[in-house]
C-alpha cells in the first residue's frame, strides 16, 4: 500500500511567511526540573525514522513519542501535574494524605487525555476529580479516566459543551476548573498547563543535540485541539533572541479545524466540529490564551482526514512507534504538504529542502485512543 494517496479535493492548508520573525517570552525553567523530580519521571523517546525521511524528501526525521508519559499514555499529564502543583500550592489547608483526602474537587472537561491525566493527578495527591466527556470519546478512554476514581459525567454534546458543564460545576465550594483553553477572566490556570508543556520541548532540545543536530529543527509539527500544545511549541521556538527558527505547522481534523478557519479570518472563530476518530483534537474554538501565539508564531497550518490520520497511525506502528490518531496527525499533515502536488511551493514555503531535520510530535499511544486498523 503506498501512503501518498492522491487526494480528491485542493488540500485545506494555510501559509504564514512572517511568522518566523514573531517573537515572545519564554516559558519559565523551573518546569522541567519540577518534572524531573517526580516519582517514575525519564524523557520520552525520540525515535529516528530514516525511510520516512526518505518518503518525505528531507534529510533526516524525528518523531517524540508520547506514548508512554508519567504512567499515562499521552503528553498532557505535563500540564496538568504542574498546573494542579501551582494550584494546591495555593490551597496549602485542602493537602490530602494517607489519614484523610483532600479537600478540593478538580473539575475539567476533556476528550481524553487530558481528563485522564487530572484525575490521574488527583488520585495520587488524594483529592476528589469530577470530568465532563463530550460525545464521540471512545468508550475505554472514558472507563480509563473513571478507574482514576474520578466522577465521570457524559455529555450528550460536543466539547464545547462539556466546557460549559464543568465551568458550571467548578462554582461549587472546594472546586477548581483544571481547564485547558482559555478565556477572558479564566487565563491563568491553562497558562499553567501551556507551561507545563515546556518540558516535552526542553527534551527535544537535548535529544537532538544528542543526535548531533545542533542547530535545531528546520519544521516542527504539532497537533492542535484547542491550541495550548501548540502555543507551548511556539512559545519554546519563538522566544529565541537569536539563530534559526523552524517553521511551525499545527496540524488538525479536516471535521474540526477551528485553527485553520481562525488563522484564515485573522481571528479566532467557532466551527461546528463533526465525528472524528482523532478525538483529542475534535474542538470547535480556539483558546483565547493561545490564540495570539498561534496567531503570530504558526508558519503553516493543514486539515487531514481521519482515514490519513488512520494510515499514518498504522505506517508508525510498523516502524515501531505507537500512535493513536491524533499523534499520528502530524505525519499525516506533513506528509500532505511536502508531498503529492504542489509540493515545491509549499516546501518553499516553509523553507524545507532535501537537508532538512523534521520533527513530528505524536502526542498520545494507541492506549490513549483505540482505533481500528485502515482498510487497505
Amino acid at each position: 500500500m503506498s501512503d501518498n494517496r492522491p487526494s480528491p479535493h485542493p488540500l485545506p492548508w494555510l501559509a504564514r511567511p512572517a511568522a518566523r520573525t514573531w517573537r515572545c517570552a519564554p516559558a519559565p525553567t523551573e518546569v522541567h526540573a519540577f518534572h524531573a523530580a517526580l516519582p517514575g519521571y525519564s524523557p520520552t523517546r525520540l525515535v529516528e525514522l530514516p525511510t520516512i525521511a526518505d518518503e518525505l524528501g528531507v534529510g533526516r526525521v524525528f518523531v517524540k513519542d508520547e506514548s508512554r508519559r508519567l504512567g499515562l499514555p499521552a503528553f498532557k499529564v505535563l500540564g496538568a501535574s504542574w498546573a494542579i502543583h501551582r494550584v494546591l500550592a495555593e490551597h496549602p489547608e485542602s493537602a490530602g494524605d494517607v489519614e484523610a483526602p483532600g479537600q478540593l474537587t478538580l473539575i475539567s472537561a476533556t476528550d481524553g487525555n487530558h481528563g485522564r491525566a487530572v484525575a490521574h493527578m488527583a488520585r495520587l495527591l488524594r483529592q476528589r476529580a469530577h470530568i465532563f466527556v463530550p460525545r464521540g470519546v471512545h468508550p475505554r478512554a472514558v472507563a480509563a479516566i473513571a478507574a482514576e476514581q474520578a466522577q465521570v459525567t457524559e455529555v450528550a454534546g460536543p466539547y464545547d459543551e462539556a466546557v460549559r458543564h464543568a465551568t458550571e460545576a467548578a462554582d461549587a465550594p472546594h472546586a477548581v476548573l483544571i481547564q485547558d483553553t482559555g478565556w477572558p477572566g479564566y487565563e491563568r490556570i491553562p497558562g499553567w498547563i501551556v507551561e507545563g508543556y515546556a518540558t516535552l520541548c526542553a527534551e527535544i532540545d537535548e535529544q537532538l543535540a544528542a543526535h548531533a543536530v545542533t542547530s535545531g529543527p528546520d519544521l516542527v509539527a504539532v497537533p492542535v485541539g484547542v491550541g495550548s500544545l501548540a502555543q507551548a511549541v511556539v512559545t519554546h521556538y519563538r522566544s529565541r533572541p537569536s539563530g534559526r527558527a523552524p517553521a511551525l505547522l499545527s496540524v488538525e481534523p479536516a471535521n474540526a479545524a477551528c485553527v485553520l478557519r481562525s488563522l484564515a479570518l485573522g481571528e479566532p472563530v467557532s466551527v461546528t466540529t463533526g465525528h472524528t476518530l482523532m478525538a483529542g483534537l475534535n474542538c470547535g474554538t480556539p483558546s483565547g490564551l493561545a490564540w495570539p501565539h498561534l496567531h503570530g508564531g504558526l508558519d503553516a497550518a493543514v486539515a487531514v482526514t481521519d482515514a490519513d490520520s488512520i494510515r499514518t497511525a498504522d505506517r508508525l506502528a510498523g516502524l515501531g512507534v505507537s500512535s493513536g490518531p491524533c499523534g499520528a496527525a502530524t505525519l499525516a499533515g506533513t506528509r500532505a504538504v511536502i508531498t503529492g502536488t504542489g509540493r515545491e511551493e509549499r516546501r518553499t514555503a516553509l523553507g524545507l529542502d532535501a537537508n532538512s531535520v523534521v520533527v513530528l510530535l505524536s502526542t498520545e499511544g494507541t492506549d490513549a485512543n483505540p482505533h481500528a486498523t485502515a482498510a487497505h
